[in-house]
């Protein structure tokens, strides 16, 4: 399974999470994962919507214990791990999953995606 795993801030459009997840690049997707306060948001299911995939959500505590290879002090701060985008792609994707593409961010700055593979079992 490929899930590309965003973080994004509440300016964020569906343009901006397309431009994330265009940039993250990889193999076809299969699942898109955002944080649980954020997987109602309208900029994410518009482009669950239009790609005709679901959405995962993953609770705070989960994200929380998961170690990314990228580290953002700013963000670290604020959800307890360095990448959102990252741990919610490898939080989704299952144990023992990989990133294939490490964040990327948006041309306007409000958007993150990454993309893990894996067996979500």
């Amino acid at each position: 399974m490929i899930v590309a795993g965003f973080g994004f801030r509440g300016a964020a459009t569906r343009a901006s999470l397309e431009q994330a997840l265009a940039a993250a690049g990889g193999p076809p997707i299969d699942l898109l994962a955002a944080p649980e306060d954020k997987a109602d948001a309208a900029c994410l299911t518009d482009l669950a919507a239009a790609l005709g995939l679901p959405v995962c959500s993953i609770d705070a505590a989960t994200l929380a214990a998961i170690d990314t290879p990228t580290q953002a002090e700013r963000v670290l701060a604020a959800r307890g791990t360095g990448s959102v985008a990252e741990a919610a792609a490898l939080a989704a994707a299952g144990p023992g999953a990989t990133l294939i593409s490490a964040r990327r961010i948006s041309a306007d700055r409000l958007a993150t995606c990454a993309i893990a593979s894996g067996d979500p079992r």
